[in-house]
């Protein structure tokens, strides 16, 4: 393991952040003097980011944490194009207001692991609308597109996949690439911003940000990515039957989110608080030495602190209380995620396979005749046997409402409305 001279890199080489750099060296030093500038860009395809990027959020956090100033970049600009990376198809465009709806909902989420102001070492939020959408096509080709070589785009790992894949790639996202690499120039001059952070499939992208600084005359630019996720079993962690796990509350439950962290494998479980707590070492190293059963202790404190940090301590308490009370007492805790259905649909019956899927517990009444073959599906803790069970007002319990259950750990609440 490297000795580094700055806390920045430090603590991230300790918590597992680090899988690429341009020049460490220069990093480090910039760091050191607490003149390590950094942003991460985030497009804004959806209405919540996801677990992803709540990775690259963490790196933001420890640049803080050690007297650098972080950036937030929303992407207001580069949505309109589509990064191409990792994809087989074009995304979809959106319209502008689709873009402004998703930005002004993901905005808030930054501020629960970043602190913003106008101090040295505060975070900002800027907008790449604020000067994409102003570029004169002619002058861009001309003083930005003359400093990218066709032949390296397309060894670009976003363009050259999509290629062998014999996958259409549409003009306007071939130049994603440029229009980012322009972004890390434009912050370069603005703010001093001198380090872009990212996953790794960033890597080239943000490279050619570095290479395109050199050639307009910005000081020495760095690269640094983190490893992209994935659990123990090699699986793309951040997925569940519900579908991404997202950051906002309304998309994703703080209990959802509790459950989620509680749920992973044994082997993740360290891994998971060094990059996704605040936790000091010592106290992970405590909890890594645990054994056997006892790792479920380390997973609940993982569960807890990480909820902790993205919802509040409150919430993450609540959840822990709502878990124990449905496991440990059989209790039909009112925290539970709840779905609503209508009074009339119940009176009719509803199919069993069906509330299921709304339940968002399987994804396809397929996946509930599977699962309940293997003894996998309970209502109101029963058990079903029979997938033409119709479930109706009789099945309300006391608290009128009636409990669908996935195993031992996946649990909702049908509401009548």
């Amino acid at each position: 393991m490297t000795a580094f001279k700055s806390d920045f890199l430090n603590i991230l080489q300790e918590r597992g952040f680090i899988h690429q750099c341009s020049d460490f060296d220069g990093l480090d030093a910039l760091a050191a003097k607490g003149q390590a500038t950094a942003y991460v860009g985030y497009d804004c395809t959806a209405p919540s980011l996801h677990i992803g990027n709540y990775l690259t959020m963490m790196m933001l956090h420890w640049l803080q944490e050690s007297g650098n100033k972080p950036i937030t970049l929303m992407g207001g600009g580069t949505t309109m194009v589509g990064d191409p990376s990792g994809k087989d198809e074009s995304r979809a465009i959106r319209s502008i207001a689709e873009i402004e709806a998703n930005k002004a909902s993901i905005r808030g989420v930054f501020a629960k692991v970043l602190r913003y102001g106008n101090g040295a070492s505060d975070a900002i939020m800027l907008d790449n609308a604020e000067w994409l959408t102003k570029l004169n096509w002619i002058e861009m080709l001309r003083d930005i597109g003359r400093h990218f070589s066709v032949n390296r785009m397309l060894t670009m790992d976003s363009v050259r996949l999509r290629l062998e894949r014999e996958q259409e790639m549409s003009f306007i996202e071939f130049n994603y690439m440029v229009c980012q690499a322009y972004d890390f120039v434009e912050l370069a001059r603005r703010t001093g911003c001198r380090l872009q952070m990212g996953g790794s499939d960033q890597w080239g992208n943000i490279v050619n940000g570095v290479d395109l600084g050199r050639r307009m005359g910005t000081e020495q630019l760095y690269a640094l990515t983190t490893p992209l996720l994935t659990t123990a079993s090699g699986a793309k962690m951040g997925k569940t039957a519900q579908g991404a796990v997202w950051l906002n509350a309304d998309a994703f439950s703080p209990y959802d989110f509790w459950q989620y962290w509680r749920n992973v494998e044994d082997a993740d479980v360290v891994k998971f608080l060094k990059l996704f707590t605040i936790l000091p070492m010592s106290e992970i190293n405590k909890l890594a030495a645990l054994q056997g059963g006892e790792i479920n202790e380390a997973k609940k404190v993982l569960a807890t602190e990480a909820t902790a940090l993205l919802h509040g301590r409150d919430a993450a308490n609540t959840a822990f209380e709502t878990a124990r009370q449905t496991f440990e007492e059989g209790a039909i805790a009112e925290s539970l995620p709840t779905v609503e259905i209508p009074r009339g649909e119940l009176d009719a019956g509803a199919g069993v396979l069906a509330m299921f899927v709304k339940a968002g517990l399987v994804a396809s009444n397929g996946e509930a005749r599977r699962q309940i073959k293997g003894g996998g599906l309970r209502v109101n803790d029963a058990a079903v046997t029979d997938e033409k069970m119709v479930l109706n007002a009789a099945n309300l319990t006391q608290e009128g409402v009636i409990k669908l259950s996935m195993g031992k750990k996946k649990h909702v609440l049908l509401k009548p409305a």
